[in-house]
């Protein structure tokens, strides 16, 4: 049976992040444009319904999908009142094809009441919360206007762990954010494998156009990782992770319009091949230095 994950934009409540509707902040993350990974994002706004329907057919016909998690991606999914979110995720149950739902957001919004409603999705269906967190280090989270810090992600788990402990968590880290070393990305992924989770996304740091971050490097202010130093990064995190955590993503973007560095001219296929390649040649693997036996 094939499994398909359905990416979606939240027109129900349009843009919606603490960071840029002036609850917490402005301007949003200074690496963010929603429309570079997120391709529903880029046209006219649908309902979630015409979304969900679309996306199914796209990957009947292309991958031969019998089942569907509804992916709530873009922007902020649990930054608006309870019945507003519980309207939009239940317009996802298009047919009983969909299984699940996996809900993207941010660690400083999820107030009980939501984290309470996601526990009735959880108790009927397979629910992820995706916690975007890209770093432990709070220096780091203030520069790219996270407006959040650490802290907040650690609360969040653990009352997810609480009032909804059927849900799975899945964090998102970020590689190559600016004035971090490779120690403290090495760093944050060690603390978040101790908080505890389910699965994990790592991303690298691209500079996407009418962004901050592409100011920073016109201004030779930003260095982007170069591909082996990515690819070195990555099985670093993959040795400090605990075996049973599954990992979801290995990459961000990687060319196209909405990429302006790195330009590493590799193809997703290519950068999988070159961490199989670094894991063979250090004789290691997911898990290893946590104490895991060779899979």
């Amino acid at each position: 049976m094939t499994f398909c994950n359905l990416k979606f934009d939240p027109a129900a409540w349009g843009e919606c992040e603490p960071n840029r509707d002036g609850t917490k902040a402005f301007g949003g993350c200074t690496f963010c444009a929603n429309e570079s990974f997120s391709p529903n994002t880029r046209g006219p706004r649908r309902s979630v319904r015409d979304q969900v329907l679309a996306g199914m057919e796209f990957y009947r016909r292309r991958n031969a999908a019998e089942r569907f998690i509804v992916y709530f991606q873009a922007f902020t999914n649990t930054h608006a009142p309870a019945e507003t979110l519980r309207r939009a995720y239940d317009e996802a149950f298009v047919s009983d094809d969909v299984i699940g739902l996996s809900v993207g957001t941010r660690p400083d919004c999820v107030p009980d009441d939501v984290l309470d409603l996601l526990a009735e999705y959880a108790r009927k269906c397979d629910l992820w919360v995706e916690y975007g967190l890209q770093s432990m280090h709070d220096e780091t989270l203030r520069a790219v206007n996270r407006a959040h810090g650490f802290a907040e992600y650690v609360d969040a788990v653990e009352r997810t762990r609480r009032r909804c402990p059927t849900a799975r968590i899945c964090a998102h880290l970020m590689h190559g954010l600016p004035g971090e070393t490779p120690a403290m990305m090495r760093a944050t992924v060690e603390r978040v494998a101790d908080v505890g989770l389910d699965g994990i996304k790592l991303h690298h740091l691209y500079v996407s156009p009418r962004t901050a971050l592409e100011a920073q490097l016109r201004r030779g202010e930003l260095r982007t990782l170069a591909f082996e130093e990515y690819v070195g990064l990555v099985c670093d995190s993959l040795e400090r992770l605990p075996a049973e955590v599954v990992v979801q993503r290995l990459m961000g973007e990687l060319d196209g319009p909405w990429v302006v560095a790195p330009r590493w001219g590799r193809s997703k296929a290519e950068v999988l091949r070159a961490i199989d390649g670094e894991l063979e040649r250090r004789d290691t693997w997911q898990g290893k230095l946590r104490g895991a036996p060779r899979p």
